[in-house]
């Protein structure tokens, strides 16, 4: 009796130790079930959300807030969607940079 609850209580251990951490932002399906490919012109964007694909989804996901408080998917593989997050990206970096240097300084 001893040796099965010694057993049983292994086995969760390693069930739980073997688990992913759960925190406030840990999702474990994709965020966007559908993306819209349309434009969407700059004056209606007020936020992007840059997500990588990880093991909560095997695609990466790029949702827009707009000046309406709606949010949309985008897709990731349209012309326009890829050039703006190569923008995000960019100006990310730049600032990093102006920060780097500052520190420096």
């Amino acid at each position: 009796m001893k040796l099965c609850i010694l057993f049983m209580c292994l086995t969760l251990f390693a069930i739980i130790n073997g688990m992913p951490p759960l925190s406030r932002d840990y999702n474990t399906h994709c965020r966007c079930l559908q993306v819209e490919s349309r434009i969407i012109p700059p004056d209606s964007l007020r936020s992007i959300k840059l997500i990588p694909e990880g093991p909560y989804c095997a695609n990466a996901e790029v949702i827009a807030g707009l000046a309406s408080g709606e949010k949309v998917c985008l897709n990731p593989r349209s012309t326009w969607v890829k050039k703006l997050v190569h923008f995000i990206l960019q100006k990310q970096l730049h600032q990093q940079g102006r920060a780097g240097a500052k520190n420096q300084a």
